[in-house]
């Protein structure tokens, strides 16, 4: 295992690209969001002065974040450690908040960070950081709270056909107003996999305890592996009462920004941790996570970009899994030159240097899918003295 606290990041240029959205294979809806009829992903690129880069997902709407707070440090702290580096970055976004999108940001920059420490050594990133084995498990997660009888049917015979243990589908149909209709989806569904895969379901936050209590009694027969983000995920004491009250599993952790969060999700009976790499403030603090819930025992799993997602899964033990949400995911790997394969229910990362998905970039610009850009440099970025002093 390789330890980025000594590497040096000389960055010399920092840019972001839109990719145009992609047509998901069907319109997806849960129980506070959408319709999502097509996706789109943002792709920050960090350039160290030696022409080495690094690539990661990045919210691409909080760009005037990134410039004030994180840019400044990027460009001219020169010839420091990694820990000073990133210590500057995340003080740098103490006013914005620990708990939003500088959050995020901040954590997005580091994966690309990651993805360049790894790339200049000539090494996947899975095996910079330690990783004994190139392959995750991961589970199948749709069930779109707008989809029809035929949609679920379609989509759960394509995910057991692909050889998954779990299928996650969403609950809260309407708004959360119509729980008899997700109660007989889930009957339905429970169905069509049989008792040899897991089944879960998510509500999206939708519901408070005494309703979620309401649908895990209604559902007591179908085994839930179990129910995710029921209530409001700041709703520390609806989530204690609700642990407390029922011995199926409750997952949380989608929704945080840090990891200093998760102690309390676990103190309060939380057992399903999942933080998702691109919305924590680090690849750390996603590791600091995931050891938490080994230190507890407890189950964890990690969603957001799955094929991103799997590279630092596999530091995990053998049992933990990536979310895939096909329906909105795949279409991105169109973009995508390299990427894990799927196959047996399970994720096969690439042995190529660096995270293992790459954008085709010759092919995106020649079929001109980048409909926005920014880029940064020492000659469009001056020197933030006072965000330094600050």
């Amino acid at each position: 295992m390789r330890n980025i606290d000594n590497e040096i990041f000389n960055i010399q240029s920092i840019q972001i690209r839109e990719l145009a959205p992609v047509k998901v294979v069907t319109p997806f809806q849960d129980a506070t969001m959408g319709p999502f009829p097509a996706y789109g992903m943002s792709m920050i690129t960090i350039e160290d002065e030696n022409g080495h880069i690094g690539e990661a997902p990045v919210y691409s709407s909080y760009t005037n974040i990134l410039e004030a707070c994180l840019v400044p440090h990027l460009l001219y702290s020169h010839d420091i450690s990694y820990s000073e580096l990133y210590a500057k970055m995340y003080w740098s976004i103490r006013n914005e908040g620990f708990r939003g999108p500088a959050s995020a940001l901040l954590g997005q920059v580091d994966m690309a960070l990651h993805d360049l420490a790894a790339r200049r050594l000539g090494v996947p990133l899975h095996k910079y950081m330690g990783a004994a084995r190139n392959d995750v498990r991961m589970y199948g997660s749709g069930g779109g709270t707008n989809y029809s009888y035929e949609e679920l049917e379609k989509e759960v015979a394509f995910f057991v056909a692909a050889g998954v243990g779990c299928y996650k589908m969403k609950v809260g149909k309407d708004f959360g107003t119509n729980m008899a209709e997700d109660v007989k989806r889930v009957k339905f569904v429970r169905s069509l996999l049989g008792k040899n895969i897991r089944l879960a379901a998510d509500a999206n936050q939708i519901w408070s305890c005494e309703q979620a209590l309401r649908f895990i009694d209604q559902t007591a027969g179908e085994n839930l592996a179990w129910f995710e983000e029921p209530i409001h995920s700041a709703s520390f004491d609806q989530i204690e009462a609700l642990c407390k009250r029922t011995p199926v599993k409750i997952a949380f952790g989608e929704s945080e920004r840090t990891a200093k969060v998760f102690p309390t999700l676990v103190n309060i009976g939380v057992g399903h941790l999942q933080p998702v790499p691109g919305h924590l403030a680090g690849v750390k603090e996603w590791m600091a996570v995931k050891e938490l819930a080994e230190k507890n025992k407890i189950d964890f799993s990690s969603g957001g970009y799955s094929l991103f997602t799997a590279s630092l899964m596999t530091t995990a033990s053998e049992q933990c899994e990536v979310e895939y949400l096909h329906s909105i995911m795949s279409g991105l790997e169109i973009y995508f030159a390299v990427k894990p394969e799927w196959r047996n229910g399970r994720f096969f990362l690439p042995d190529n240097p660096g995270l293992p998905v790459k954008v085709n970039w010759s092919d995106v610009e020649d079929t001109v899918k980048i409909v926005k850009m920014r880029v940064w440099n020492k000659k469009n970025v001056r020197e933030y003295q006072a965000i330094v002093s600050l």
